[in-house]
């Protein structure tokens, strides 16, 4: 056991699929914590998509290096001596169940604080434990489209607004689930005593829309009564949805909008910039050569006719150079400025790798894998790279042996198919 790292000598159990309690189980892993991931006895789903070699996926190594995995039949009567065994041994136990699954299973928080006082539950669900959607499904997809984070984040294919391939919502989740967990662990040292930790989906993506959730009672109610009556009238008479989006408010001044806070098409591909300060937005319009006579203006929101007419210099003016030249002339000036990148250009990206992003993962089954390495630094190796996750089922009898079963009852256990050994 390494002290140097924040979690070494806990203990997670995980009852999780999917994105968010696979991902933040995988981050207290690379903290130092022991984590044995609880699988159903076909295996996690996301085994399943696209294997790379039997029952191992890109998807599935993503979110579950460093864990060690125990088949389980949950919902079989035979498996509760398993369960409760595997929280008697855990210091946290994480789960993202379907609504009514935790009471079902007794591993709802109530239950388990009266039973295991000094474990920490932490639980996602889609959309909170309580108010008149609590016992909806949802998932990723879903929960963007109801909170508004699908509209806000502008992606639209055909008249229609569009996800973005990362489930951006699930992975905030897992963010904030590492963070409540670890807050509770630092509460029991002080005070011995665990707890429950909850996030959702809903609010995990209301906060990537942090900017445009906070409303002013008193200016901004009367203009949002206004937009909602009218969005109303449009839905009725079956205006499109980017029409409809045209009306929307926004929490960036129209001169961020139009000018100085997206992205340019130059000679050859995108580049954004991002000018957040006054003293941003002169540099800015030094280096393409032109003058913002509207910069210290009291207020720019009725000069819509104005920047129109800048917007279309300022675009002219991007399409005569490379986004190598430009990126060169921003970044001399001071002014955040990248060229869009896609996903694949990132694995060999110099600055990336001088930064230690991305880590080789050695695996045993499906060959090595070049992923990413912990999102979070911490000195003297606080944070590791982890190894992959051993074949599915191979360390079911040495599971049960170490957390309290003799060989007859591990024998009993798979003869009466709640666990198995081997795939």
């Amino acid at each position: 056991m390494d002290m140097k790292q924040p979690f070494a000598g806990i203990r997670v159990v995980e009852f999780g699929q999917f994105v968010s309690v696979p991902f933040c189980a995988q981050l207290l892993a690379e903290g130092g914590a022991e984590v044995i991931k609880v699988e159903a006895l076909a295996g996690d789903p996301t085994r399943l998509l696209r294997q790379v070699s039997a029952l191992e996926t890109r998807t599935f190594v993503s979110r579950n290096r460093g864990k060690r995995s125990l088949p389980l039949a949950l919902r079989d009567p035979a498996a509760r001596p398993v369960i409760d065994k595997l929280l008697g041994w855990a210091d946290v136990a994480l789960m993202n169940f379907r609504p009514g699954l935790d009471v079902e299973l007794g591993l709802d928080a109530e239950t388990l604080k009266a039973r295991f006082p000094r474990l920490i539950a932490g639980a996602v669900t889609a959309f909170g434990k309580r108010g008149p959607e609590a016992s909806l499904a949802g998932m990723d997809t879903v929960v963007q489209a109801r909170t508004g984070l699908m509209a806000a984040n502008g992606r639209v294919i055909d008249g229609r607004p569009a996800p973005g391939d990362p489930v951006s919502a699930d992975y905030m989740c897992a963010m904030s689930l590492a963070f409540g967990v670890s807050a509770a662990l630092l509460r029991r040292e002080r005070t011995g005593v665990g707890g429950a930790v909850d996030v959702s989906l809903m609010q995990a993506a209301m906060t990537l829309a942090n900017n445009q959730l906070i409303r002013s009672e008193v200016e901004d109610t009367p203009r949002h009564e206004e937009i909602l009556a009218r969005l109303a009238e449009q839905r009725s008479a079956g205006v499109p949805f980017t029409e409809q989006g045209r009306a929307m408010t926004t929490a960036r001044a129209l001169p961020m909008v139009r000018i100085y806070l997206r992205t340019y098409d130059t000679a050859d591909a995108p580049i954004a910039i991002a000018c957040g300060s006054r003293s941003l937005r002169v540099k800015f319009m030094a280096v393409v050569g032109l003058v913002d006579e509207a910069l210290d203006a009291a207020d720019s929101e009725d000069k819509h006719q104005y920047y129109d007419q800048l917007t279309e210099c300022v675009e002219a003016v991007m399409r005569t150079r490379t986004s190598d030249d430009w990126t060169r002339a921003f970044n001399a000036a001071g002014v955040p400025v990248a060229a869009v990148k896609f996903p694949v250009e990132l694995f060999e990206d110099e600055h990336a790798r001088a930064n230690g992003m991305f880590h080789l993962l050695e695996h045993p089954e499906a060959g090595d894998f070049t992923v990413l390495s912990p999102p979070v630094a911490m000195d003297g190796d606080g944070f590791r790279s982890r190894e992959a996750t051993r074949p599915f089922a191979s360390e079911t009898r040495e599971l049960l042996g170490e957390i309290g079963f003799s060989a007859p009852e591990i024998d009993d256990l798979l003869a009466a198919e709640v666990t198995r050994a081997g795939a």
